[in-house]
C-alpha cells in the first residue's frame, strides 16, 4: 500500500512539473477597454487610431526571467495573421498603457513592420487574441525576428501564460 500511495504522490508530481514546464500555470492578461470575447473598440484598430489598447497582465511567476507579448488573429484567410510581438519584456511589467508598448525587443508583424498593428479583418468578425508568455530566461533574437522564431525560441522555456481574446468586424 505504501508503494502505491508513493507511486501516486510522485505521478501528482511529475505532472505538476510537466504542466509547468509546458506553460500550463495561468497567467492573466485584461484590458480596461474591453471585456474577454467583447468587441474591440474602434480606436484600437485600422478603423480608428490604430494604437494599442491598455493592458493589465497579473499572476507573473515569482522565476519569471523574462515576458513576451503575442496578439494574433486566427481568423485571417491563410492562417494566423500576427499583429504584434514583443519579447525580452521585464518581468516587473503589470501594465502596458494605451497607445505605448512594453520595454522589450520588437518583432515584424504580418503586415511587415515592428510595433502594433490593430485589427483589420477584410470581411466577417474575426478574433483577436492578446497572449502573455512568462519565461524562465531571455531570448536571443534580434529586432525584427519573425513569428517562427520566436516561436522557436520559446519552445521549451515557457513557464505560464495568458490570453485575452477580443472580436472586431469592421463598419462599412
Amino acid at each position: 500500500m505504501q508503494k502505491v500511495i508513493i507511486a501516486g504522490a510522485f505521478a501528482i508530481a511529475l505532472a505538476a512539473v510537466a504542466s509547468f514546464a509546458a506553460g500550463g500555470t495561468k497567467m492573466k492578461i485584461t484590458s480596461s477597454a474591453f471585456q474577454e470575447g467583447a468587441n474591440i473598440p474602434s480606436k484600437f484598430t485600422c478603423d480608428g487610431a490604430d494604437t494599442s489598447p491598455p493592458l493589465q497582465i497579473a499572476d507573473i511567476p515569482s522565476g519569471a526571467k523574462s515576458l513576451v507579448l503575442v496578439v494574433d488573429d486566427p481568423d485571417a484567410l491563410g492562417g494566423l495573421f500576427t499583429h504584434w510581438t514583443i519579447w525580452n519584456i521585464p518581468p516587473q511589467t503589470s501594465a502596458v498603457g494605451e497607445g505605448s508598448a512594453p520595454k522589450g525587443v520588437h518583432g515584424t508583424n504580418d503586415f511587415g513592420k515592428s510595433g502594433y498593428g490593430g485589427p483589420c479583418p477584410p470581411s466577417g468578425t474575426h478574433r483577436y487574441y492578446f497572449k502573455i508568455f512568462a519565461l524562465e530566461r531571455e531570448l536571443d533574437l534580434p529586432f525584427g525576428a519573425k513569428r517562427g522564431q520566436l516561436e522557436a525560441a520559446m519552445k521549451g522555456h515557457v513557464v505560464a501564460q495568458g490570453a485575452l481574446m477580443g472580436r472586431y468586424s469592421r463598419k462599412k
